[in-house]
């Protein structure tokens, strides 16, 4: 049974934005896991993405914050940049109601001039990747005195990266008299025994996906080489015909691999994984989800945090070490009662792995013989492209802006406009095929914020 927000002991500033946001209701992980929250416990918390886990230690973190004293208070480390960005801005959705809030988001792959400007100005609530706030810390622009909640977000993920020595590091610095709230999609053995380093009687609390695997079709196919598997994705692909669909692979020497030969055949097709710069990580999950590339190989750290909806299909090039993390992958499809697709290559050496997905689905697994690709196949194009503006949110570019300029008179229909997305100096935004010309014409000709900026196409 579902509870209301109003039944917990939240600041009421707190619960009128949760009101205005239109949440009502808390989800499962909220409701077993924010009385805890409150009542000043360590928390490990259990659940999926979109179990509503961000949103529960938001409101713990600012259920604790003295707003007047002007210090680091809170500290949110997060695997991934991409994630980061997405708790912050939680965070600070979550926070309007309370007045002159800063937070602060610190990622590797950013420069390090404007972070230290930012850090210099104070903050109350810091959000980063481990590596940078460790940086930042080991060279004395972070004071973590005043420290009272301590968040370690996706923590199987961070070991899965190799920053364990790296929040060892933090934490010594970080005051034993804290709260610490651990949220993990998994729980290996290595978070067992981190936990029980930090943290102090924590309760545990676990809840199932939210969406239901039940709505995903699952099929297993026999695939013993690489070569079985490439022509048995592209038969798949061919047959399918998926407008949006992610293939995980375990490195990122496959991912680059499965990359190339499909763009080789024709497929739009871009990757993701850690060795890329961030500006082209950025991109690639711009253009994944504004639908200017149909396919994204990734590996699972990278394709954390990854925004999409209405997923057609997943693949699994390769089956995960680990049962769960085969679930979380597969998880990505079929949602919002729609129906989704999941497709898993196995070789004669997978019997362990196929077992433990077995034991973890509680079903039995059969293989088939991948199909044979259609000989009219022709790789699907993606249905939009993507315009770069060389302007941001740092020359106050806004998205109306942008949509303002490609519909002015004489300009192209609104409904041909896919998603907009804004990074402090540059904006991205989706268009037709059909009109894409003509909307670039339309953006180099003419102004945003009373001045021209450069715009171009980019290509996956």
């Amino acid at each position: 049974m579902t509870a209301s927000f109003t039944s917990i002991s939240l600041n009421p500033a707190l619960l009128n934005t949760l009101n205005d946001l239109g949440y009502k209701e808390m989800t499962a992980i909220q409701q077993q896991s924010l009385p805890l929250i409150l009542s000043g416990k360590d928390v490990i918390g259990q659940g999926k993405t979109g179990s509503g886990k961000t949103a529960a230690f938001s409101l713990g973190v600012l259920s604790n914050l003295n707003a007047k004293r002007f210090r680091v208070q809170s500290l949110i480390l997060c695997p991934t940049r991409e994630l980061a960005d997405q708790v912050a801005n939680e965070v600070r959705t979550l926070a309007r109601g309370i007045h002159n809030i800063k937070v602060l988001t610190l990622c590797g792959g950013m420069p390090m001039g404007p972070q230290i400007g930012s850090l210099e100005h104070g903050a109350h609530i810091l959000v980063g990747t481990p590596g940078r706030i460790l940086d930042h810390l080991s060279k004395g622009r972070i004071d973590l005195s005043e420290l009272n909640t301590l968040v370690l977000d996706e923590a199987d993920r961070m070991l899965d990266m190799g920053f364990q020595d790296a929040l060892e590091s933090i934490i010594s610095e970080a005051p034993k008299q804290r709260q610490t709230l651990l949220f993990s999609a998994t729980f290996p053995k290595t978070i067992q025994s981190i936990a029980s380093d930090i943290m102090c009687d924590p309760e545990m609390v676990k809840v199932e996906s939210t969406h239901s695997l039940g709505s995903i079709a699952q099929t297993f196919y026999s695939a013993n080489n690489l070569d079985d598997r490439l022509d048995g994705l592209e038969a798949l692909l061919a047959i399918h015909q998926p407008e949006s669909s992610v293939i995980f692979c375990n490195t990122k020497k496959d991912v680059q691999m499965v990359e190339d030969e499909l763009a080789y055949k024709g497929y739009s097709v871009i990757a993701l994984h850690g060795d890329m710069e961030q500006r082209d990580r950025d991109q690639a999950l711009v253009m994944f989800a504004n639908k200017s590339v149909s396919l994204l190989v990734a590996t699972d750290v990278a394709a954390r945090g990854l925004d999409v909806e209405n997923l057609d299909a997943v693949f699994n090039f390769e089956l995960s070490r680990d049962p769960e993390v085969h679930v979380h992958r597969i998880g990505r499809t079929g949602r919002a009662g729609s129906k989704g697709k999941a497709f898993s290559f196995v070789g004669e050496k997978d019997g362990y792995r196929v077992a433990l997905i077995e034991d973890e689905l509680d079903a039995t697994i059969t293989t088939e013989s991948c199909p044979a690709k259609p000989s009219s196949a022709v790789p699907m194009k993606a249905p939009m492209k993507t315009i770069q503006i060389a302007g941001g949110k740092k020359q106050k570019v806004r998205a109306g802006d942008i949509l303002g300029s490609l519909t002015k008179e004489g300009g192209i229909d609104g409904k041909a406009i896919g998603k907009i997305n804004l990074f402090p100096m540059s904006a991205y935004v989706a268009v037709s095929h059909s009109v894409a010309n003509k909307a670039l014409k339309q953006l180099q000709n003419g102004k945003l914020k009373g001045r021209q900026f450069r715009a171009r196409f980019i290509k996956a």
